[in-house]
């Protein structure tokens, strides 16, 4: 695809299809997102329908089914684009080739040309030694071969301008540089049609030279541009790992990797990559999982926790039971999810998309007018023979420099580059719909739970009663007998003794005492851990629970020797992220299931404005809707099933990848590893990466705005200034590069 018209081309001729029911085709990434009723159209009935054109179509799967994860160094998709990746290295590589040809040569020609405006200009400079009519016949030989060679792309698309009546950039160019090269090889080639008609004495052969290699160097240097917005893309592909070490019938063999299958064991060693997604069954190790989750420091793991495909394996040697392979995997996920964010349209740009739809039309009628103002009106003032020359100069100026590509590119580079930067943050995005509508968030709404808290409980104070203990021995005594509970708060207290150093004592006889506690024997004493009586009136106790903590006695031989309190605690990050939010402007409000006290407490904790409680599940897409009503716009942070719904309600919905895939599904965008930070940099990458679209937006219809009315010689009137397509195509080819380079700007944006 050369322009943004071509996007629309290949929309209008695919809706035309029978069964199919919208078409959504991206420039930037080359591909058509295609919803259809069934049966599905067959791929040969729609590529019947473009190939007239100049397109072609493959599906993405049958792509990706044969190329295996070993080669997608080798292959990977551009710009998360659906064809393969080395037919794009083959199409550059001739860009390149064909640059290399033509753009000293356009260069030479161009110095040529500005020495001749200079020598006509200014007595100082001496005049070319090289006579005209030697110049003319090396113009017209370097001419032939650069518009039939280099500009076989720009006279196809007048081909197709006439077979089909469909227009794009390289039509535009085509009728220009054709109109300039045919004109200028009548001039040259026969005189008696130039003498009858009294044409100008001039030929345009240096202009085709110069626009068409200053126009083939901006469409390579786009074409590179554009292959570097996709990176992100590729860096997460080449995250794979290429075998795995699987044991099969008792021994170890190394396999490719997509020849792994659910159920396998996979051994992986030391310092490698784990190949798939698994559950540890043997071994214990730290992985570092920085590429997926964001998380710098390394997670420890035991047999029992899970392990994703693509992190690496730090210490100890692990087996793990393959659980998810292929596409099934976090990794695969990811870059599907990318992908889509990637390939979608942002709702800014449906204006540049209706602009571009009708502009090529419009400018061709720009400069037919501009051709036939010159002609007519300017022969009464400058003469017929100078009004032609202008004439044609403004023909081929504003067909070259009216150039849609600036327009096209816009917004989808910029969106590709700001989703591509937010997976490398452990930030997914799964459409640029989600991703515009964030920039515009005033209101957060935090899930108590699991979000804004840890989502299980942990000991927050120890109150000693009895001076002949320390805090240690409660810890010790306490935790010797819940290690061998199983009730849920048991295990805050076992890992208290963990997080101390402390060791557990040995412990007989113990007893659950059902609805009450448990009771041991712990180095020759009587413990019991049991709930507080109701009449107990201690004030300590009062105040640990008028903040909304469970409390627990620890009794010894019969005596009630401290109270331990536990709750749901803040996230460590919970308390700078508001903070980071408020100072945006943005309002934070947390919705919470729990009872008012407790969730009074978290949110003066974290700093949170306001807070909702004891609100039931289907209740809080009703609390978000009030928000909205009343002017909000508003992101909605959850993790569980039950905030589904209020993630469908929110104008953007943030789910915790810690959380549930129901959560996920739901929401527009998803924070891997739960951390609260991630929230606060998806909202600034969004701010930035529409800031950057509205940039491009702005920059690309000034410059045509300018650009046109300008090269159709509106200036010539005021102050006798003529556009001479040579600086068209300059201009056209800085506007495309511009764009894309403003865009790439965003990769070092700090988040």
């Amino acid at each position: 695809m050369h322009c943004a018209s071509c996007a629309a081309i290949i929309t209008k001729s695919l809706q035309k299809i029978e069964g199919i029911a919208e078409v959504q085709v991206n420039y930037a990434t080359e591909t058509a997102s295609i919803s259809y009723e069934q049966p599905s159209p067959p791929v040969e009935a729609m590529n019947e329908a473009v190939t007239k054109y100049g397109y072609s179509l493959s599906r993405r799967e049958a792509i990706q089914s044969v190329t295996s994860t070993a080669e997608h160094g080798e292959h990977v998709p551009s710009v998360g684009g659906g064809h393969d990746h080395s037919l794009n290295v083959a199409e550059l590589a001739g860009q390149r080739a064909k640059t290399e040809f033509v753009f000293p040569l356009a260069l030479t020609v161009f110095i040529i040309m500005m020495w001749d405006i200079a020598a006509k200009s200014f007595a100082t400079v001496p005049n070319l030694p090289l006579p005209m009519e030697i110049f003319n016949v090396v113009s017209l030989v370097l001419a032939t071969i650069v518009m039939f060679w280099i500009g076989q792309p720009f006279i196809a698309g007048v081909i197709r301008f006439i077979r089909y009546r469909v227009a794009n950039m390289d039509t535009l160019v085509g009728i220009g540089t054709l109109s300039a090269y045919l004109y200028s090889a009548i001039v040259t080639l026969l005189p008696v049609v130039r003498e009858r008609f009294q044409l100008p004495d001039y030929t345009y052969f240096d202009v085709v030279i110069v626009v068409i290699g200053f126009v083939t160097l901006g469409k390579y240097l786009e074409a590179r541009s554009k292959e570097k917005t996709g990176e992100a893309i590729k860096k997460l592909l080449n995250l794979q790992a290429k075998t795995a070490l699987v044991l099969r019938d008792g021994k170890e063999k190394e396999i490719p990797v997509n020849e792994v299958v659910v159920g396998d064991t996979v051994i992986v060693k030391p310092g490698s990559k784990i190949p798939v997604d698994g559950k540890i069954i043997e071994g214990k190790t730290s992985v570092d999982e920085s590429m997926i989750t964001g998380e710098s420091m390394p997670t420890d793991k035991i047999v029992g926790d899970m392990v994703i495909g693509a992190t690496i394996n730090k210490q100890g040697n692990i087996q793990l039971t393959a659980t998810k392979i292929g596409t099934d995997t976090m990794l695969s996920q990811i870059i599907h999810m990318v992908e889509e964010a990637q390939g979608s349209k942002a709702p800014i740009q449906a204006t540049a998309d209706r602009i571009s739809g009708i502009f090529v039309p419009v400018v061709l009628g720009i400069a037919l007018a501009a051709l036939l103002a010159w002609i007519v009106i300017g022969s009464f003032f400058i003469g017929q023979t100078l009004a032609i020359s202008y004439g044609l100069l403004s023909f081929v100026g504003v067909l070259v420099i009216a150039c849609p590509c600036a327009l096209g590119l816009a917004t989808p580079t910029a969106i590709i580059v700001g989703v591509g930067k937010g997976a490398q943050y452990g930030i997914l995005v799964k459409d640029a719909e989600s991703l515009e509508l964030l920039s515009q968030v005033d209101t957060v709404v935090f899930d108590k739970t699991g979000t804004i808290t840890k989502g299980e409980p942990s000991v927050t104070d120890i109150v000693v009663l009895d001076s002949h203990y320390t805090e240690q021995q409660i810890v010790v005594f306490a935790g010797s007998v819940e290690k061998k509970s199983e009730h849920p708060l048991s295990a805050a207290i076992v890992a208290r003794v963990k997080e101390m150093g402390l060791d557990f004592a040995p412990t007989e006889n113990f007893q659950a005492l059902e609805g009450v506690g448990v009771q041991a024997h712990v180095l020759d004493a009587q413990v019991s851990i049991h709930k507080p009586e109701k009449n107990n009136q201690d004030s300590g106790l009062r105040t640990l629970q008028s903040e909304g903590k469970t409390v627990v006695v620890v009794e010894v031989d019969g005596k009630d020797v401290a109270f331990i309190a536990l709750a749901d605690t803040l996230k460590e990050e919970a308390v700078t992220a508001v903070a980071l939010l408020r100072k945006k402007g943005i309002r934070t409000i947390m919705l919470s299931g729990d009872n008012q006290i407790v969730a009074n407490q978290i949110a003066k904790e974290a700093g949170i404005d306001t807070v909702i409680a004891e609100v039931l599940p289907n209740e809080k897409a009703g609390k978000i809707r009030e928000l909205q009503v009343s002017g909000n716009v508003v992101a909605m942070v959850g993790d569980g099933i039950n905030d589904a719904p209020a993630l469908v309600q929110a104008n953007v919905g943030i789910a915790m990848a810690t959380g549930t895939d129901i959560a996920i599904e739901s929401a527009g965008v998803t924070v891997l590893h739960g951390d609260l930070h991630r929230v606060v940099q998806a909202i600034e990458l969004s701010r930035a990466t529409i800031r950057t679209v509205k940039q491009n937006l702005f920059w690309a219809f000034v410059y045509n705005v300018i650009g046109i009315p300008v090269a159709a010689g509106l200036l010539y009137p005021l102050w006798g200034i003529i556009l001479n397509p040579v600086f068209a195509g300059l201009a056209m080819a800085f506007s495309s590069v511009s764009v894309v380079g403003n865009s790439l700007r965003l990769k070092t944006k700090k988040l």
